[in-house]
């Protein structure tokens, strides 16, 4: 059994809540991820992604302001959870476990073919 369990867009999102800490809503959050990786996002996927790490308990959601240009509806923020934090730093400490055991000549690029 995982510990922690995201998925690659899972942890694409998180760490982006985590950039835009106070600023972080469903435009942003897309806006940013294509900005920072040049990678398409549909608010389709985004809004998949962010539900299911609420349900995970790795961000919470909550209404901000409401303005004219929406019409009265307000925008749903989501930040960051404590178990949040913990399963990135899981996630970055994975990876770099995974990193440390390849055999440096594997990694090493061939001068001739």
């Amino acid at each position: 059994m995982k510990k922690y369990q995201l998925g690659e867009f899972e942890e694409i999102v998180l760490l982006t809540v985590a950039i835009l800490h106070k600023e972080a809503y469903g435009v942003s959050i897309k806006r940013e991820i294509e900005a920072r990786l040049n990678r398409g996002v549909s608010m389709g996927a985004l809004h998949t992604a962010l539900v299911r790490l609420e349900d995970k308990g790795y961000i919470k959601s909550y209404d901000g302001e409401t303005t004219d240009d929406r019409m009265g509806r307000p925008k749903k923020y989501v930040q960051i959870t404590a178990l949040g934090k913990r399963a990135l730093e899981h996630a970055r400490d994975t990876r770099q476990e995974l990193w440390n055991a390849i055999p440096k000549v594997v990694l090493k690029l061939a001068t001739t073919i």
